[in-house]
């Protein structure tokens, strides 16, 4: 029988000390900006120690970013709202007050991400993992208006778009709407129009 192999708790707080501090300078001074220096400097470490655990900032961010679509991948399970072409919206609004939670535990990145130009790849890897996890729902839709089929790559496009714009005017306003709420008047806005348009069923 094979041994898992054991989690280094020393590589994963110093691994967490860079992301950090990388995230920290992001906000203060911009991507374009930051040094190699900068980050070893906020973190308290060395550069050699960076480089043991990251290529360069590139690397750096692509992993954080990485590790935050994986934190929604778990809340995101189909098999938790939908059953067949059916949608249970009670379930769906905790699956997106979960995601908010995520988002509100590491504000500042969000709030950095969705200033910036990665905000693009954010969308478009939203819209990826969307269309992954949700397959088998997306093909037994057909949507159609005056005999014209909409494409289901736009759907996903345009929801992920609400989603995204719905997180980022959370993040860069002063409202004090809690994950819960916010969860609450998404669904409120696009249960029963957006959804049922798309000919699925949605049940309370």
């Amino acid at each position: 029988m094979l041994k898992k192999k054991k989690v280094d708790l020393r590589v994963l707080r110093t691994k967490k000390m860079i992301s950090e501090a990388f995230v920290e300078l992001f906000g203060e001074k911009g991507y374009d900006q930051i040094t190699i220096q900068d980050i070893a400097d906020r973190a308290m470490i060395n550069r050699a120690t960076f480089y043991l655990h990251f290529k360069d900032k590139n690397d750096l961010l692509d992993q954080i970013f990485e590790f935050a679509l994986a934190s929604f991948s778990k809340i995101l399970d189909p098999s938790i709202i939908q059953k067949g072409n059916q949608l249970q919206i009670k379930k769906l609004e905790a699956v997106i007050a979960e995601v908010f939670i995520e988002i509100k535990k590491n504000k500042t990145f969000y709030q950095v991400l969705t200033e910036s130009n990665y905000i693009n790849k954010m969308k478009e890897q939203v819209a990826k993992h969307i269309q992954v996890q949700y397959q088998h729902i997306f093909s037994q839709l057909k949507v159609t208006e005056n005999d014209f089929e909409v494409p289901i790559d736009f759907i996903i496009e345009y929801m992920t778009a609400i989603f995204v714009s719905t997180v980022h005017w959370w993040l860069m306003s002063d409202s004090n709407y809690p994950p819960e709420q916010m969860a609450h008047l998404l669904i409120k806005l696009v249960g029963n129009g957006h959804l049922t348009v798309l000919g699925l069923e949605v049940i309370y």
